[in-house]
């Protein structure tokens, strides 16, 4: 049976449309003589009957006219500046619009000139000799404002015709007719039913860029005037001919003849069985002869003559609906659209389906919605072909669907209800607004991925890619929050708590409720509800991990209760534009917080199903520079971070694997058996697609739930990605299939490479940092699968500028200030002195109880406030992490705590001895505002040296259980030299 080609090299994308059209007319010269000039514009001047035009058919950049009525000042003006097409009246006092036109084109070669008159009398005869050649094409103006819409597209497909067409096939419509006054009849009617008729197969246009391309790829119209004019445009664009109008009576050789028009036809009915061929005259004689071709017929007297051409379109262009027919005529069935068609002709009789394959009609048919190479692909191929009408079937079902999905790649379209298919939509918006600053990652990220085909060529046996995303834009929330008038809780004043209840009573906007249930009603995966903020993930402010991120099953049998779901999930995700930690963080920022709008991403949650859990294999974070590089590795190589299960473990600081994609043999948290026992992932995140909470007051954690790794460890990501542990010796085998303790060491992935994941993560660190112009980080999952065929998928979940100001200027710091210095640091996030902090404020050590870090950090959030008020930055001090979710890992403050912070230390001692914490969200803010990040190792084997008596002489300005506040008259002198990642902290010793 016949594939569709799986590189889909065949089909050219709409990309390619940016480069049709490329000549347009964009200035127009009228020369014409007051009196002329007078009569076009007597209701109203030209120029606003083409913009007017131009607007009632939506299209484009209409042409700016510029009217002399002196063929002398014509031709300066020609020398001055650039036209693109002259047009000119009969009736010009310094010479005829003949002789005028040869001296333009003189100087001017290529330049369409065109005559407009009134009547074809004071033309005709025309000038004997070569005096003709000055005019292009001769019009009879009868006050129908469509012909300036016709002139002005005519003369740019005859100057796009060969380009367009070797670029893209862009076909060819040829109209035969030598009387200028029908052919200015018919010209404007065939325009306008042409643009009319593709900006309705474009409502099926995946966003505005794309109707907007298309458009540019609607069949060419061109006219002929003769039989040899005709003849040589036949025959040049014979391969991309879409129809051809002709009259019945010609000039031939220079004599009219009434057989050149059936003879032409007849000649191109033998030659090209299936085009569409429409025959007019004035004559109803000639229908019996259109028969004999055979060929439509429309007689030019006709009252009805515009509805008769109107329907040509439809039903011979294929503009109308797919209409499937037996070879009696009987109509069986219609489809208005791909989507509509692919699901149809699974369903048409053998017998319709081949009388239109026999025929060319799906070829036709989707020539006309400008899908050009699949209409091409389906021409060249003959029903004879196969070996039966099911294989003929599948191979036009097939094609369509491959289709369709390549539309969707690195496109975002825009959500509709009625041709919404959740198997070929990829990325989808609703809206008008913005899409936000991590779909806009997202969006880009997509784009990026489809245009490096090399990539998933070298990785042919994982599927990359990004999971189905439906973004709600920005509009959506400024609607939600102006119907609701919840624009007063962007002031100080609301907790989190009264901020989600009045959310929550909101009403969601009519529109976007019923695109929601529509979209719930065809999707019953498992989602991730995120925010997507105008801020969020900017370069150099990414507001990272601030906003809420709701998971939700959507497995409910009755769509109802999905849409309450989603609806709820989203109202929440709104609210937390307000809550306290963003506008803490607005503050530090210099925004405003009523200044931020919310988009949200819906997004295919990625995993699979264990028992009554839902999670990935392999979530992770990926950054493009390294601020702890250990042994032979450097900065620039990156850092990975991964654990099992959802990305809440690593975003939140909990215990995960780090390692170099550049050097995964190099893990300084696993180097002894003692180290690895110590420092391994023991608990996880999934989501319970069971028995889960349906009330918004349960949603605790974005409903997942932690599980112990031992509960998992029969499930197939456990015993994929752990060891296990043997007692007896001592030792750790990397096997999960074996009895004994399971520990997560993700071996049979960095060690055997089950799954290339170091190798991709490399280079789509390189292919992002390339694309963003600076260091990125990147979330991701990886769903491993036990199919020998392929290894798994990686899903893109989202891309972020970093910032790693690599442009330093140099901090020199001395022997003698390294010496002199109360902390110095080996590991120093930062680069500059600074010479302006007063306070600092510890942890003590001696009062520190693992147990109590909450506490600690409502304490730090007390003393943060007093400094803040009265804008004093300070400096930070305690063991472990800080901002980790993971209270036994650190002391778990969220921005609210510390949003007047000016430099952290985080002590590496007994008490706590985290791995550092750049993976999280908390780290890249703190490092996005350019707060220095200091790690100081207190062991008898470290360079680095806190003073803890120092510290203790200072005066103390106010104190609580955990935490101590001290000042001092003179500021601290903090120098940090980056490119060494040395750190030396003085304070006054006097």
């Amino acid at each position: 049976m016949k594939q569709p080609e799986q590189t889909m090299e065949f089909y050219a994308r709409f990309k390619i449309y940016h480069e049709l059209m490329s000549k347009k007319i964009r200035e127009i010269l009228l020369v014409s003589s007051p009196y002329d000039a007078f009569i076009m514009e007597e209701d109203g001047s030209l120029a606003s009957r083409i913009i007017n035009e131009y607007s009632g058919l939506n299209l484009s950049h209409p042409p700016r006219v510029t009217r002399t009525s002196s063929a002398f000042d014509a031709l300066a003006l020609l020398n001055m500046r650039n036209f693109d097409m002259v047009v000119t009246t009969p009736h010009l006092e310094e010479m005829d619009a003949f002789t005028l036109g040869l001296k333009a084109k003189k100087t001017h070669p290529g330049l369409p000139v065109i005559l407009l008159a009134h009547s074809p009398r004071g033309i005709y005869p025309l000038p004997e000799n070569k005096n003709c050649e000055g005019i292009d094409k001769i019009f009879i103006w009868s006050g129908n404002s469509d012909l300036l819409l016709a002139l002005v597209k005519n003369a740019e497909d005859h100057l796009n015709v060969d380009a367009d067409t070797a670029k893209a096939m862009v076909r060819v419509l040829i109209l035969v007719e030598d009387s200028p006054v029908y052919y200015s009849s018919f010209l404007p009617l065939i325009y306008k039913e042409i643009v009319r008729q593709t900006q309705a197969v474009l409502k099926m246009g995946l966003n505005e860029e794309h109707r907007l391309l298309t458009m540019r790829a609607r069949p060419k119209i061109l006219l002929a005037t003769n039989y040899e004019e005709a003849l040589a445009l036949y025959e040049k664009f014979r391969a991309f001919l879409f129809g051809v109008i002709s009259d019945a009576r010609l000039p031939k050789n220079h004599q009219m003849d009434d057989n050149t028009g059936f003879l032409f036809l007849s000649q191109i009915r033998k030659e090209v069985p299936d085009v569409p061929l429409l025959l007019l005259s004035s004559e109803s004689s000639n229908r019996k002869k259109a028969d004999r071709i055979p060929a439509d017929f429309l007689d030019k007297n006709s009252p009805h003559l515009l509805s008769e051409i109107h329907n040509f379109f439809l039903t011979r262009l294929g503009f109308g609906d797919f209409i499937f027919r037996m070879p009696d005529g009987t109509e069986v069935d219609r489809a208005s659209n791909l989507h509509t068609l692919e699901a149809k002709l699974a369903q048409i009789p053998d017998a319709s389906l081949r009388y239109h394959a026999e025929r060319n009609h799906f070829s036709n048919w989707i020539m006309a919605r400008s899908e050009i190479a699949l209409a091409s692909k389906f021409r060249k191929v003959q029903a004879g072909d196969f070996a039966s009408v099911p294989e003929m079937r599948e191979y036009i079902i097939s094609n369509i669907r491959a289709l369709r999905k390549l539309r969707q790649k690195g496109v975002v379209a825009r959500f509709r209800a009625e041709h919404f298919d959740p198997l070929i939509t990829d990325f989808l918006k609703i809206g008008q607004g913005s899409l936000g600053g991590k779909a806009r990652g997202l969006a880009f990220m997509s784009t990026v991925l489809e245009q490096n085909q090399e990539l998933h060529e070298k990785y042919s046996d994982i599927r990359i890619r990004i999971p189905k995303t439906l973004v709600i834009c920005t509009d959506g929330f400024e609607s939600f929050v102006a119907q609701n008038h919840l624009e007063g809780f962007a002031k100080e004043g609301f907790s989190d708590e009264e901020v989600a209840r009045a959310f929550l009573g909101g009403e969601m906007p009519e529109w976007l409720a019923r695109d929601l249930e529509a979209f719930v009603a065809q999707v019953t995966i498992p989602l991730s509800i995120r925010s997507s903020s105008l801020l969020e993930d900017a370069q150099f402010q990414p507001y990272a991990g601030l906003y809420q991120t709701y998971m939700i099953p959507n497995n409910h049998p009755d769509p109802s209760v999905r849409l309450k779901h989603l609806i709820t999930a989203v109202k929440l995700v709104y609210a937390s534009t307000y809550y306290e930690d963003p506008k803490a963080f607005s503050r530090s920022t210099s925004n405003q917080p009523q200044a931020e709008a919310m988009a949200v991403i819906i997004q295919q949650l990625s995993g699979k199903e264990y028992g009554d859990y839902f999670y990935p294999s392999i979530s992770g974070v990926a950054q493009s520079h390294n601020f702890y590089p250990v042994a032979r590795m450097k900065p620039e190589e990156g850092i990975a971070h991964i654990a099992l299960g959802m990305g809440k473990t690593v975003v939140e600081g909990e215990k995960t694997l780090r390692f170099s994609p550049k050097y995964p043999e190099i893990m300084p948290q696993f180097s002894t058996v003692k180290d690895i026992l110590a420092n391994a992932q023991r608990f996880f995140y999934a989501l319970r697609i069971r028995n889960y909470p349906e009330g918004p007051k349960l949603w605790r954690d974005s409903n997942l739930e932690k599980r112990d790794l031992d509960d998992a460890e029969n499930e197939f990501p456990v015993k994929t990605l752990a060891s296990t542990y043997v007692p007896e010796e001592d030792r750790i085998r990397d096997t999960g299939y074996m009895p004994g303790p399971k520990i997560l060491t993700f071996a049979q992935v960095l060690k055997h490479r089950i799954f290339p994941l170091p190798d991709l993560l490399s280079d789509l660190l390189i292919l992002g940092r390339k694309g963003m112009g600076c260091p990125v980080e990147i979330e991701f999952s990886v769903e491993l699968t036990p199919d020998k065929a392929r290894k798994g998928d990686f899903f893109f979940l989202q891309m972020r500028p970093m910032v790693a100001d690599e442009g330093r200027f140099n901090v020199e710091i001395t022997p003698d200030e390294m010496d002199r210095a109360f902390c110095r640091s080996t590991t120093a996030l930062g680069n500059g002195k600074n010479e302006e902090i007063k306070d600092i404020v510890y942890v003590k050590p001696d009062a520190f109880d693992v147990g109590a870090t909450v506490q600690m950090a409502e304490e730090l959030g007390q003393i943060n406030a007093g400094l803040l008020k009265e804008k004093r930055k300070y400096l930070l001090v305690g063991p472990g992490r800080w901002g980790s979710a993971d209270r036994w890992l650190g002391i778990p403050v969220q921005w609210r705590h510390i949003s007047g912070v000016g430099t952290i230390i985080e002590l590496r001692n007994k008490q706590l001895k985290a791995d550092p914490s750049q993976g999280s969200h908390f780290f890249q803010n703190i490092t996005s505002l350019g707060i220095n990040y200091i790690t100081v190792t207190e062991d008898d084997e470290s360079e680095d040296r806190f003073d803890w008596n120092w510290i203790r002489s200072l005066s103390t300005v106010q104190e609580t259980a955990f935490l101590r506040h001290v000042a001092m008259e003179k500021p601290l002198i903090i120098k940090i030299d980056g490119r060494r990642s040395q750190c030396a902290i003085i304070g006054d010793q006097g």
